[in-house]
């Protein structure tokens, strides 16, 4: 006889009612067995377990009452609706329909006893019940109330409550039957077994702790919590085994060519820059691939971090190749590299989306050909007919703009195996995520900034006060400062973004004659870019105006006030970056956050963070604390922040203990390592095998 299927082969079609088109209803959710369904858990509950007598209902209550129709009537006032008042001998209460039909009217009529269950308002009549679920009853036999707490599930168009509850009911009937796998150790269960954890999470009792269930606390919450992350932190050192047994070449360090490189510097490396560049230079020697995610704040010098790592791949023979997820950025990458490897007899070549023609094509030749051993460029490099004779190193930098996928396709653009990795970003991850998010990467922090650097004075001010911030920008720059005015239209066009810059950059000139206003935002093309920050950075332009695209890698150490429009708008850590362009010289310097009023209860936290410090930690931990790990890395891009149950602020005491226990599987449990990355990472778990 062959085996019967588990709960993972059935699929949803085996559930009673579910035809084609309902199943492709669900595969859209990604649920195509009665195990999906299973892990499809309720967002949230009602409470319908017990019938509340009318005169005890308070307004804001759910509740489910019993009553006789007394009258129901089509009533005529702002909106036509059906208003149905019925009482139970304690009290009366209106249900208002303002979407019903002639049917409906008929059905309650005067001395119909019915059951209903909705949220009590206070209204016209008094408390009113709006669109509520009733059903007729039978006074001889009223139905019982419902044992258990009614799960609301997330949905989508076509699927309503009751088809989830009724999916859900067969696929724990089924569950009884098929007893779903046990994969985490005793001691990490937490006491509670799968089935029971899915049982109750579905059907809660009566008297479940519901503040426990709502804020995703309850023990049966974190029995699932705790195994989904399990399941993500062994995909990602699975990746990363994966990658490491390809091997990489061993690059040895070369003292000459970094002792060079350190003596054309006009300045020296701090503690934790030359910390960093140890644990790189100790990486790159090794023959298997570095996977090393750098963070280091604004300013910290990463760059120079980056340089010295190429310098080793280089001075091996090996090409090194550096990605950035902006033209601007790519651009004062390629300066800087530019400025410190020529000297050095290292050719650098450049390559973005906008390069066309006979250039471009000298380019990829150089690149195919190893005559260009630097390459720098945007998500171009990624593109099929690049390919690097001997890639040796790739630098990404702002690794949470990549895809997993863009970063994993590296090594396919050489014949020589996988190249090494170093990853830089300057938006901090808080520990917590890093240890998720990260998990197969090794992290180093540049934790130190260079001598000089002033912290930035930051202010929150009105919109209300714009003539005084026209007033402080002239008196910066009759006193030969530069100054940045940021324009910010999150959620529109990128062309409404550059219509509003170039709005403000015609106000500022007319209100300021004596001031030279430049402008610069994302549909400008390159060339014309390029120009507008190289006349700002030789000081030919003041006030430069301009959209988020300034966000990172421009460095002007003239440039001592910021001002941000609509900052209320902006997350904490684009904020942080923002304010990362002034304060690099030493004189004292002052972002101004400019709001629209009212302010959110978010906004306004978001902005007093700001205010109360300059460390990009404490920041990306209030960043993580208000909006959650995927609007922190600025993607949902890896399968692992799709998490179903989990959540890495609300979880994050979990993780030491998701770090042991993964271990503890791969060390003494390895064939159920595949089957449980494959019960939670089913469709995202691909992305490893790029």
């Amino acid at each position: 006889m062959p085996e019967p299927l588990t709960l993972d082969q059935l699929p949803v079609t085996a559930l009673t009612g579910v035809g084609p088109a309902l199943a492709k209803k669900l595969a859209k959710l990604a649920i195509c067995t009665v195990q999906d369904v299973l892990f499809h858990l309720p967002l949230r509950y009602q409470d319908r377990t017990k019938v509340t007598p009318i005169g005890a209902l308070q307004a804001g209550q759910d509740a489910v009452i019993d009553g006789e129709v007394r009258l129901a009537d089509i009533m005529f006032g702002k909106r036509r609706s059906l208003a149905c008042r019925i009482q139970d001998g304690t009290g009366t209460v209106t249900l208002r329909f303002f979407h019903f039909s002639a049917a409906q009217k008929n059905q309650l009529s005067p001395g119909t006893l019915i059951r209903c269950y909705g949220e009590v308002r206070r209204g016209t009549s008094g408390f009113e019940l709006y669109h509520p679920e009733y059903s007729v009853v039978n006074a001889q036999q009223p139905p019982p109330t419902e044992a258990t707490l009614t799960p609301v599930y997330p949905s989508s168009e076509g699927l309503s409550q009751l088809s989830w509850r009724k999916l859900s009911e067969q696929a724990l009937l089924l569950m009884q039957q098929h007893q779903p796998q046990e994969y985490l150790p005793q001691q990490h269960s937490r006491g509670v077994a799968l089935a029971q954890a899915l049982q109750y999470l579905h059907r809660p009792p009566s008297n479940a702790d519901q503040a426990a269930l709502s804020a995703g606390l309850h023990p049966h919450q974190q029995r699932l919590a705790f195994e989904e992350l399990v399941a993500h932190h062994l995909s990602l050192i699975k990746q990363r085994q994966q990658t490491r047994q390809q091997g990489a070449p061993a690059l040895p360090y070369v003292a000459e060519i970094n002792q060079q490189f350190l003596q054309q510097l006009p300045f020296g490396l701090t503690s934790a820059q030359q910390r960093v560049a140890a644990e790189i230079r100790l990486d790159l020697s090794q023959p298997q691939p570095m996977l090393r995610l750098v963070q280091g704040d604004v300013g910290s010098g990463k760059t120079v971090v980056a340089a010295l790592a190429a310098l080793q791949a280089i001075a091996n023979g090996y090409q090194v190749a550096l990605m950035a997820p902006t033209e601007i950025l790519a651009e004062q990458h390629l300066n800087n590299f530019t400025d410190w490897l020529t000297p050095l007899g290292v050719n650098v070549a450049w390559l973005s989306g906008k390069l066309k023609g006979k250039q471009r094509q000298t380019q990829l030749n150089a690149i195919a050909d190893n005559s260009a051993a630097m390459v720098v460029g945007t998500h171009a490099l990624f593109q099929e007919q690049v390919v690097f004779a001997r890639l040796g190193l790739a630098i990404i930098d702002e690794q949470h703009r990549f895809g997993v996928h863009q970063r994993l396709a590296l090594k396919e653009k050489t014949p020589l195996g996988q190249p090494h990795q170093l990853i830089m970003t300057a938006t901090p991850i808080p520990r917590t995520l890093a240890m998720s998010a990260y998990a197969d990467l090794d992290t180093s922090i540049i934790d130190e900034l260079p001598p000089g650097r002033t912290p930035v004075n930051t202010a929150v001010i009105s919109n209300s006060r714009r003539d005084e911030l026209v007033a402080r920008v002239a008196h910066a720059c009759a006193q030969g400062r530069q100054v940045y005015w940021v324009c910010t239209l999150i959620d529109e066009s990128e062309a409404l973004e550059a219509q509003a810059a170039e709005h403000t950059a015609e106000l500022l000139k007319t209100a300021l004659p004596q001031v030279r206003v430049g402008l610069v935002h994302g549909r400008m093309k390159a060339a014309d870019k390029a120009a507008t920050m190289q006349a700002y950075k030789a000081q030919q332009i003041d006030l430069l105006v301009a959209t988020t695209v300034i966000e990172v890698g421009v460095d002007v150490p003239n440039a001592s006030l910021m001002i941000i429009e609509n900052a209320e708008r902006l997350g904490l850590a684009q904020l942080h970056q923002l304010r990362g362009r002034v304060g690099r010289g030493g004189t004292a310097s002052h972002c101004l956050l400019m709001y629209q009023a009212p302010l959110s209860q978010q906004g306004k936290a978001r902005l007093q963070a700001m205010r109360d410090s300059n460390d990009g930690f404490v920041i990306a931990e209030k960043d993580l604390q208000l909006r959650g790990p995927g609007e922190l890395l600025g993607t949902r891009q890896t399968g692992l922040l799709q998490l179903r149950i989990a959540d890495l602020q609300r979880d994050s005491h979990l993780l030491p203990a998701v770090k042991h226990c993964a271990e503890q599987l791969l060390a003494q449990q390895q064939p159920i390592v595949a089957p449980l990355i494959q019960r939670w990472l089913a469709d995202s778990e691909q992305y490893a095998q790029v």
